[in-house]
């Protein structure tokens, strides 16, 4: 199984991004599906989180700015993200739990990260 994410940048603040994530190989069906970030001299953090049924879960800093969404018959997940402060400068990864086609054992994946870097 491989996630793969796009969409980050160099945007100023204010601004919008969407990022996404598209996940491939031997899956039967992904659970959760999300997005964590990662600053400079930070631990990784939880952005968004978004279950197969829908149900959703953001970061109280991301709030009223971010939009998680899905396309389960794609495998991928997207982040809206809006009114972008400095502070969201980071490198974000994708996150999935997938079963496998194979095992029909769930395990957690990870995307290779995508830099969004918000001036001020």
């Amino acid at each position: 199984v491989q996630l793969q994410a796009s969409g980050g940048g160099l945007v100023q603040a204010g601004g919008s991004l969407r990022l996404s994530c598209a996940a491939s190989g031997s899956i039967f069906s992904i659970n959760d599906m999300g997005w964590y970030r990662q600053a400079p001299g930070k631990q990784r953090e939880l952005v968004a989180v978004m279950s197969r049924g829908g149900s959703m879960d953001y970061a109280d800093s991301v709030k009223g700015r971010s939009t998680i969404s899905r396309d389960n018959a794609k495998n991928t997940v997207y982040l809206q993200m809006n009114s972008l402060k400095s502070e969201d400068t980071a490198v974000y990864y994708c996150n999935a739990n997938v079963i496998s086609r194979s095992t029909f054992r769930a395990l957690d994946y990870w995307g290779q990260g995508t830099q969004v870097t918000v001036s001020s």
